[in-house]
């Protein structure tokens, strides 16, 4: 059987496509929670779980002398991520940082670290990345910034790569997952003030079904909803208009 890597797999929508995907392959799930490994181990007995802190850049180079011990890495689903709910102006740097680091630099380096199995296993990497990637949304700054960074990054991987890999780029709308209940202040604290959501939030479940669903049908993009895509036309068509009516809807979180 082949192996999976999932980032962020101790829970939420990295837990439900460890489950998903178990039946085909071994899941390699990698995540900071080992409570949460501990846990997700009794519903899948086959599954080797790494403790690692993505945003510590000498544990992601111990994670990746771990998984160069795997020869048969065919999926590789960068998922883990981490947002924040504060005003650019009044975040601290570490903030932005550590953002960073899980969102956009530890999927690279993961990836970089795989392309050689994956290519000659012609896998798949999946990216969780986010509408927020495409267009601004107040307080989100650095997870906007990490997030298009993710975009370009893999969009032009794809295009490099040819039929060698394939790359799914998903971009959820609003999900009910931890990454809100653990997203950041602008002192790197967790934030108390609710978050601020534009149409319906889905389950992690609903996605991750759809994030099986695309990787059968081979496709490269996943979007979340109609009303983001919306969103992401009237941005790049009318961005006045967009800011507007974003600064209206996102007025009470600053």
């Amino acid at each position: 059987m082949k192996y999976a890597v999932i980032t962020g797999a101790a829970s939420g929508l990295g837990k439900d496509l460890a489950q998903l995907y178990s039946s085909s392959f071994h899941i390699i799930a990698i995540d900071r929670d080992a409570e949460g490994l501990q846990q997700l181990q009794h519903s899948i007995p086959a599954l080797t779980c790494i403790e690692s802190d993505l945003a510590d850049p000498q544990q992601r180079e111990t994670l990746v002398r771990q998984l160069h011990d795997y020869q048969d890495i065919a999926l590789l689903i960068n998922n883990a991520g981490i947002t924040h709910r504060s005003l650019i102006k009044e975040t601290d740097y570490a903030v932005f940082d550590k953002v960073m680091q899980i969102d956009y630099l530890a999927p690279v380096r993961l990836t970089l670290a795989l392309l050689p199995v994956l290519t000659q296993q012609r896998g798949v990497v999946i990216n969780v990345s986010s509408m927020a990637g495409w267009m601004p949304v107040i307080e989100r700054g650095g997870y906007c910034a990490a997030k298009s960074a993710m975009h370009q990054f893999f969009e032009t991987l794809r295009a490099e790569s040819g039929s060698s890999i394939h790359v799914l780029n998903v971009y959820p709308a609003f999900l009910a997952t931890p990454i809100e209940k653990r997203a950041l202040d602008s002192q790197g604290n967790i934030a108390t003030h609710a978050r601020s959501s534009v149409g319906r939030i889905r389950s992690s479940q609903w996605m991750a079904k759809r994030i099986v669903n695309a990787h059968l049908d081979k496709k490269s993009r996943l979007y979340g909803s109609a009303l983001t895509r919306f969103a992401a036309l009237l941005y790049h068509c009318w961005p006045q208009l967009y800011l507007h009516l974003m600064r209206k809807r996102f007025s009470g979180t600053h």
